[in-house]
């Protein structure tokens, strides 16, 4: 538990993490409202802890104003139905199960029977869905020429970009892209194996992007850019 909060005007209690960092010259804040919600606060080495905390609140209305407008969070319990991976799921719990079961039906209805405590239910669906998320990315990576193939596959849970590729070879994606249509998912995939042939968004870049995915990519595209944030809804 954090040693400081800041509380916000509707009574919630945001948990402030303070880091000292030799260097640093100024103070900077660094709100975060996805996965867990908390303050960073960053100072320098001189600098006391009364006076970043100080320097918060003169900086409240900016962060009121963050936390008011980002995605709220939606617990998940047994019998709620949510979309992942093009599936429409039904959450079970049953606690004399020891591991996840998928249960698959017709026309891409399942159910996802979780095992172990009540405790543990929302964790335990956030990792099945984040294996499941792997599997299906690995699936479509090898739709591609296999000189495009990365070297390592990781997954992130980033805020900021949905994939990435590094010059060594290693390519990452986010996987709250599982939330998302496969086709948008698919369009995030194309769009970071064309990087191991253009490190950069030139032109010739998006004809490869283009070329890799075929009809549609721009459709694909713009749904992310206008429903990115929906996919940070559970977890």
């Amino acid at each position: 538990m954090s040693e400081y909060e800041f509380v916000l005007s509707s009574g919630e209690k945001i948990p402030i993490v303070i880091n000292t960092r030799r260097g640093l010259r100024n103070i900077t804040l660094r709100p975060k409202t996805r996965g867990v919600r908390e303050i960073h606060i960053s100072k320098p080495w001189l600098t006391s802890t009364d006076v970043a905390l100080r320097f918060l609140e003169q900086k409240r209305r900016w962060c009121e104003r963050i936390f008011e407008n980002a995605p709220s969070k939606t617990k998940l319990q047994p019998g709620d139905e949510i979309e992942f991976l093009g599936w429409h799921v039904v959450l079970c719990h049953d606690s004399g199960r020891r591991a996840n079961e998928f249960v698959m039906h017709d026309a891409g209805n399942a159910t996802l029977y979780v095992g172990g405590g009540a405790d543990m239910f929302e964790r335990r669906v956030r990792d099945f869905i984040r294996a499941q998320f792997l599997i299906v990315v690995k699936q479509m990576v090898h739709t591609a020429p296999r000189e495009l193939w990365p070297r390592r596959i990781a997954i992130r849970d980033t805020t900021s970009r949905w994939g990435s590729c590094s010059t060594s070879g290693t390519m990452s994606f986010s996987w709250r892209l599982a939330f998302a249509p496969r086709d948008v998912m698919r369009y995030v995939v194309m769009h970071e194996l064309a990087h191991m042939v253009h490190m950069d968004h030139s032109p010739a870049f998006w004809q490869t992007v283009s070329q890799l995915y075929g009809f549609g990519v721009e459709r694909a595209r713009r749904w992310l850019n206008v429903h990115g944030t929906e996919l940070h809804k559970y977890f």
